[in-house]
């Protein structure tokens, strides 16, 4: 499938963008960010954001900041950080200088409030969380104003400097816009813009006491370093009016332009960073890069590439309207990177010995074979082959049902790379399990040799017993059997039990001995597999990314 006769992607935003810059808004600059809170680690989701705020930077010669919301210390950790800015670098953006974060601007922040304060819009609430839910109304019944709406500026000055200062306990005052408490958006009915909260910063440490709200400290991070675009998911649509109406009240000379997506829905994947870290901390996974997890370093160790994922994000392209994507797609990126520039190698992961009877003890064969059919350029490789040979348990039946078209008694197969052999003898043990296969092989069939042409119906991998290296492999599958995880009241229900098959007396080619961690393989007729950091000089570890039926390509073409 050609990338672009089947897939036609949108992206409004860019629309808005060309349409700026005909008329001349922003002065024909563009200049985005990518703002995440480091409170986790990020996930598939966050690759369309970090691919569209950057990406479209790109495109229209403009620049995009990396800035961390870090205006919630409670959740946040300097892991976090260290892990999204490898995860940006690792997509294939660079920030350059351009990297900030919210805490820079606490002091300014700070200001902004006062100004606010000063200017007659905001206050300093008493009202106890509990009181402000009952105050606020509902969706079709207005709210009622707080008791403390209507202090002096002198005394709102007074009260913020001292929640400032540290004279008030945690959750006992507030700072307020004052709005309108009977507006039909629940976002403009006095919300809530400073807090007191003594958690230690990992930037700040102890100065401050009071931390501002994602929504006041937002759209003035953007206006404070000169953002036109401020791109952000869809459930910010209803927070806009807010955005809007704090760059107003405090002035500011630069007016960012906030523009809604909607977010990446990804059928049988999770993406509540809150419920993820929960898996983590409750022990259902290893740990956030664990090669079941949607994050990006769980991406990125499970084998996936850079590249994948970059056009996985242009091809669903950006839209309006929710959506659920089909994680066929994601799997058909990965197959399509890797089937270009993956090296084949053939590994048995459950292996029964098959001995050639007729075949010369003691001896060691080379044989050719090519590196990636799909690829000349990357050559070709030598490979041992002997009397001993492993192939798949599942290859061989002793009472095959019809069209059986692997090795049975009687049945002629080809080896790949190699020759065609016809089993003579079936050895058990004393409980009746087969544990070796006694064939013969014709010395004529050697693949490329005059008579390798001749027809058997079935082709079959396989490894030299005496020089093939054990490893361990890992077969991953989706995290959840739902399509939507979060279905139900325990999203933990919905956990799928074979989600990690792990093999340990795999048997591979004595070529990937030498394999790094990160590398990349095609296992001939398994899939996709790549060298976990768990693999060490003695013990290799392979993680299959997918395996290799395509079953996003066989909808387009149905």
């Amino acid at each position: 499938m050609a990338d672009n006769e089947t897939f036609t992607t949108t992206n409004f935003i860019h629309n808005i963008i060309e349409e700026d810059n005909r008329t001349g808004k922003h002065g024909g600059s563009v200049h985005t960010r990518f703002p995440p809170e480091p409170n986790g680690y990020l996930h598939i989701g966050h690759a369309k954001s970090i691919c569209l705020n950057f990406g479209t930077a790109k495109k229209y010669g403009g620049l995009c900041n990396l800035r961390f919301d870090d205006t919630n210390p409670s959740k946040e950790e300097v892991e976090y950080v260290d892990s999204i800015q490898e995860d940006v670098r690792w997509l294939g953006f660079d920030w350059e200088e351009r990297k900030f974060y919210a805490s820079d601007y606490f002091e300014q922040l700070y200001q902004y409030a006062v100004q606010l304060i000063k200017s007659g819009k905001a206050f300093v609430c008493d009202l106890t969380p509990q009181q402000m839910r009952e105050y606020r109304g509902t969706l079709t019944e207005p709210g009622k104003e707080s008791p403390y709406r209507n202090r002096s500026v002198e005394e709102n000055l007074d009260l913020f400097e001292r929640m400032k200062n540290g004279e008030f306990q945690d959750g006992t005052r507030v700072l307020r816009a004052k709005i309108d408490m009977a507006s039909p958006n629940l976002n403009m009915r006095d919300p809530v813009i400073y807090r007191i909260l003594r958690a230690s910063h990992h930037r700040t440490g102890d100065a401050w006491c009071i931390y501002p709200m994602y929504d006041f400290a937002h759209p003035l991070s953007d206006a404070i370093e000169g953002i036109t675009h401020s791109v952000c998911t869809l459930e910010f649509e209803a927070h806009r009016p807010f955005y809007d109406w704090l760059l107003e009240a405090v002035n500011h000379p630069s007016r960012p332009q906030q523009i809604e997506f909607a977010r990446l829905n990804l059928s049988y994947t999770m993406m509540s960073k809150r419920k993820l870290r929960a898996l983590v901390e409750g022990g259902f996974v290893s740990g956030w890069d664990d090669p079941r997890m949607p994050t990006i370093s769980g991406l990125r160790r499970r084998g996936f590439t850079s590249e994948s994922i970059r056009d996985f994000c242009d091809r669903i392209g950006v839209a309006k309207s929710n959506s659920v994507v089909d994680y066929a797609l994601l799997e058909h990126c990965i197959r399509e990177d890797l089937n270009a520039k993956a090296l084949r190698a053939m590994a048995v992961l459950r292996p029964l010995k098959v001995v050639i009877e007729n075949y010369p003890e003691g001896v060691v064969e080379e044989l050719t074979a090519d590196n990636n059919p799909e690829n000349e350029a990357m050559g070709h490789r030598k490979i041992p082959f002997s009397r001993e040979v492993y192939i798949e348990q599942d290859d061989f039946m002793e009472d095959p049902p019809k069209k059986f078209f692997r090795l049975s008694p009687g049945q002629e197969v080809r080896l790949k790379h190699a020759y065609i052999i016809k089993c003579e003898q079936v050895i058990k043990d004393e409980t009746g399990k087969i544990v070796e296969v006694r064939c013969t092989y014709d010395p004529e069939t050697k693949s490329g040799g005059a008579l390798s042409g001749r027809k058997v119906k079935g082709t079959l991998h396989w490894v030299s017993a005496a020089q093939a290296v054990k490893a361990q492999v890992r077969i991953y599958d989706q995290l959840f059997v739902n399509e939507n995880p979060e279905e139900g009241d325990d999203y933990t229900a919905n956990l799928n039990p074979d989600s990690l098959i792990t093999l340990h007396d795999c048997r591979v080619e004595p070529n990937l001995a030498k394999a790094g961690v990160g590398d990349h393989f095609q296992f001939l007729r398994q899939g996709y597999f790549t060298v976990d950091r768990d693999s060490t000089s003695g013990s290799l570890v392979f993680n299959r990314i997918v395996g290799l039926r395509d079953t996003w390509a066989k909808m387009q073409k149905a």
